[in-house]
């Protein structure tokens, strides 16, 4: 399902309100999205959503002609995707990036019930792809990592020899483009954010986990 594709199963009209039940975390990878997420999802007996967990589900259900980029990745080895492009390509080509499968996204939360509340985190929520689907504008936060933040709790869940990486024939190459890919991702985030009024927490190694969740619950108005 490409892009927009999602309001042909509703009138575009009535998804703000038919979602008005989610709230939404965006933002950089290693900003925390998943950690904040199940603690307030625990914390108010709400429904979470993880959009990582469900993206080879949903790489499953495009074809090349609704996902190119997805596909094109998808028939790529590792090298190819990590280590041969430029991190400006990677980030150009990136699939999720780009939008692709966001609908499915839509139409997965459509088929919840009401109550509870679902929270949905990961990189995938695009502000551009989120705002004309807020009711509440205050539902929306997009988590933005210092790259110092990002790369701490990158180390600290990842042990030498474990991720993608080291399915390359260079893992210090790889680390380096996908560093530089998501941090322009960052950029662009903060750009779109400001750009749209939508709400953003920066994310330091100052911050601890209880100070980043009363900051997204603040900006939620909860």
């Amino acid at each position: 399902m490409q892009p927009g594709q999602y309001e042909e199963m509703a009138d575009a009209a009535e998804l703000p309100a038919r979602l008005r039940n989610v709230f939404w975390i965006g933002g950089g990878s290693g900003a925390g999205k998943s950690t904040i997420a199940r603690r307030l999802a625990d914390r108010h007996g709400w429904r979470l959503y993880a959009t990582d967990d469900v993206m080879p589900d949903h790489a499953g259900r495009t074809t090349p002609e609704q996902a190119p980029h997805l596909h094109e990745f998808i028939a790529m080895d590792m090298d190819e995707r990590w280590v041969n492009r430029t991190p400006q390509v990677m980030l150009e080509t990136f699939h999720w990036y780009q939008g692709e499968g966001f609908g499915l996204i839509i139409e997965d939360l459509l088929r919840l019930p009401q109550e509870p509340c679902v929270i949905v985190e990961g990189f995938r929520l695009l502000p551009h792809l989120v705002k004309p689907l807020l009711a509440v504008p205050e539902h929306a936060v997009w988590l933005l990592p210092t790259p110092e933040f990002r790369q701490a709790a990158i180390q600290s869940r990842s042990l030498p020899g474990e991720g993608f990486v080291w399915k390359t024939s260079d893992p210090a190459k790889a680390g380096r483009n996908t560093a530089e890919r998501d941090h322009m991702f960052t950029r662009r985030l903060a750009e779109e954010t400001e750009r749209l009024h939508l709400h953003t927490i920066h994310v330091n190694t100052t911050m601890t986990e209880d100070d980043l969740t009363e900051q997204v619950t603040t900006a939620f108005g909860l």
